[in-house]
């Protein structure tokens, strides 16, 4: 799928994102950059399957989680539009940067032969019940 912009939504399936949330992501982006503008329709879901060649389902899913969280509106036999209410950019990057960390470490974990329970299981042991450490 492309925009207005030129960056073309391409699904990476060895990231351990799901294909669904990766389409999730680049919608939440673009509409938080001014790529996608309030208003604008988003291709079918069987549109963007065929274009992105995945799962009817997966985009299905995609568009369900969008409208959830008030991304898009969906109106029967018209079609999904990205909403009028605008998408906080730095809660947007802070969230996709977020992910990309994780992802990048579980990934150097593995090549270590770490699991993602014994990564979690570690990482519980760094993380106080009561929220955040502060370093002082």
């Amino acid at each position: 799928m492309n925009d207005n912009t030129g960056d073309a939504l391409t699904l990476d399936t060895a990231s351990g994102v799901p294909i669904y949330r990766q389409i999730v992501d680049w919608v939440r982006v673009r509409v938080a950059g001014g790529g996608l503008e309030a208003g604008q329709q988003l291709p079918t879901v069987r549109q963007m399957a065929v274009d992105l060649h995945v799962n009817y389902n997966t985009v299905a899913r995609a568009y369900q989680e969008l409208e959830r969280t008030g991304i898009v509106n969906t109106m029967q036999g018209k079609g999904t539009f990205v909403a009028s209410q605008p998408v906080p950019v730095d809660e947007v990057v802070r969230a996709t940067k977020l992910r990309h960390l994780v992802n990048e470490f579980l990934a150097k974990a593995a090549e270590f032969g770490f699991t993602p329970a014994e990564v979690l299981s570690e990482t519980a042991l760094r993380v106080p019940e009561s929220g955040p450490r502060r370093e002082r």
